[in-house]
């Protein structure tokens, strides 16, 4: 290749998400130059290099030790070494450990080069047959069912395509929550062991997909990647429209009981209207 390596450079090197064979040329070609490479589990890397046929030092660098790992990857840095970072699969930074070392890496103005390469987010999407022009990645939800709520309720008026990374003994309370915030009726996109020889991509609403993961349709195995359509746009006369009909509900209805009453009228998510409805509460 034409390039060169450079001393005293981090390269952020892209892998697979799980075909091996998606390794870029360049990504390869770094692999094979570099002094040292970090790596989120050594054993899940070894096996990439094993692979390439490559014979590499691995240094663990993972969210357990990147703090302690920190001073001793800038000197290496500091005194010349070309080292690259990657994670077990697909962009480092991405829901993955690194964020400390490169930051405090362009923080001391040392290079900085990025290797492209696979991602699960833009896989995922690429194949969903959602709306992709603007579109907002929120990682993995908080693993306790009360702040995952919060969470999802915060986002019930989101118009953007929302992508979210979960773990498959989760992923059924995720999309039940889903359904709570944002409304049974709305569509999403299911995707695990993407790229991988089992490789499945599942769209419906999410009470369809929440009841495929129920009996088995969608096995529970897997990286798995869930992708929820955005809201609708609110014109502001419906905003008026829509806050007339929980005035009307409230009189009779607790406000979480309005709430959910206009979302089944509306299509509308119920935390958006929820958090309409203590707004409106609040004002009086």
């Amino acid at each position: 290749m034409a390039e060169t390596l450079q001393k005293g450079t981090l390269y952020v090197v892209a892998t697979p998400i799980g075909n091996l064979g998606d390794i870029s040329t360049r990504a390869a070609w770094v692999l094979a130059g570099v002094d040292r490479v970090l790596a989120e589990d050594t054993r899940q890397t070894r096996r990439l290099l094993e692979h390439l046929d490559l014979h590499k030092t691995l240094t663990p660098l993972h969210e357990h030790n990147e703090d302690r790992q920190l001073a001793t990857v800038l000197d290496w840095l500091r005194g010349g070494e070309m080292l690259a970072l990657v994670s077990d699969a697909g962009t480092p930074l991405i829901s993955d450990p690194g964020f400390a070392l490169v930051r405090a890496a362009r923080e001391q103005g040392l290079p900085l080069v990025t290797i492209p390469g696979a991602s699960a987010v833009t896989a995922a999407l690429a194949v969903a047959g959602l709306p992709t022009d603007r579109f907002v990645f929120e990682g993995f939800l908080p693993p306790k069912a009360g702040a995952r709520r919060r969470a999802l309720e915060a986002l019930g008026r989101e118009t953007r395509t929302m992508v979210f990374y979960e773990s498959p003994r989760r992923v059924a309370g995720a999309l039940a929550d889903m359904a709570g915030a944002f409304g049974d009726a709305r569509v999403a996109v299911v995707a695990r062991e993407l790229t991988k020889a089992h490789e499945q991509s599942v769209q419906g609403t999410l009470v369809e997909l929440a009841d495929q993961v129920a009996d088995g349709r969608i096995p529970l195995k897997g990286e798995f990647v869930l992708m929820v359509s955005g809201a609708e746009a609110e014109a502001g006369g419906l905003d008026v429209e829509v806050d007339h009909l929980l005035t009307q509900l409230m009189t009779r209805l607790s406000v979480s009981d309005a709430a959910r009453m206009a979302a089944r009228i509306t299509g509308q998510g119920r935390s958006g209207l929820y958090q309409r409805a203590l707004a409106m509460q609040n004002r009086e």
